[in-house]
């Protein structure tokens, strides 16, 4: 979701405009997913390397988060959906984590939309601790070198409960990955998008669907027919 200071700055506004903008945006993209035939929608809302910015953005962008998943609740409960979270926990404050929690446990058996926001993620990272994790489980012997499959290694990640993308759409006409599921993305397929985060609508997004179903996806072999 790429372009929201961008998106504040050309109109002489603070960045974080840009991001409450944004936040109201994914709102209607969740709204409308499911009627395009999503049923699993992950967004990258905060990562690893985002500690990098000024002390007030960041700490704007917690409070972001955490006002939308009070304020969104309800909502995402009636409209069936499942909200989940994934990225290291640990650093982010209390209250966000236990309004992380509390979602997650509130909408646990809706099944309408599978929302997903990484928060404080990295692909990198993600699979510096399931590798360590795995490791670890070598050197006490509960498993063997042998052992360590594809199939492991996404059990350990954090996304194990959801399917790998068909589709990954970044915003603001950024050609580049910038750490986000390294690992799940291998045969993805990516749609660069010039628009700016807080000018994507529902449209847009039905038209980029439309051209992904268009796609010839051969996962590495021969096109057939």
């Amino acid at each position: 979701m790429d372009g929201n200071g961008r998106w504040a700055t050309d109109r002489g506004w603070p960045r974080l405009v840009g991001h409450r903008k944004g936040a109201e945006r994914v709102k209607q993209i969740v709204m409308a997913a499911p009627d395009l035939g999503i049923r699993w929608l992950t967004v990258y809302a905060f990562s690893t390397e985002n500690w990098k910015r000024s002390t007030e953005e960041v700490l704007g962008l917690m409070n972001i988060f955490a006002r939308y998943i009070e304020r969104e609740a309800d909502r995402m409960a009636a409209e069936g959906v499942r909200m989940r979270f994934i990225g290291d926990r640990e650093p982010l404050n209390p209250r966000l984590r236990n309004l992380m929690n509390s979602i997650e446990e509130r909408t646990a058996n809706l099944t309408r939309l599978n929302f997903t926001v990484a928060i404080n993620y990295g692909g990198r990272d993600e699979m510096r601790r399931a590798m360590q994790g795995i490791a670890a489980d070598v050197a006490a012997g509960i498993l063997a070198p042998a052992d360590v499959t594809d199939g492991l290694i996404s059990q350990r990640l954090d996304t194990s409960a959801l399917p790998d993308p068909d589709l990954v759409i970044r915003t603001s006409g950024e050609t580049r990955i910038s750490n986000f599921l390294l690992w799940q993305t291998a045969y993805a397929e990516y749609e660069f998008i010039k628009t700016l985060w807080p000018d994507f609508g529902p449209d847009e997004l039905a038209k980029v669907v439309s051209r992904f179903g268009n796609r010839d996806r051969r996962f590495g072999g021969v096109a057939t027919g």
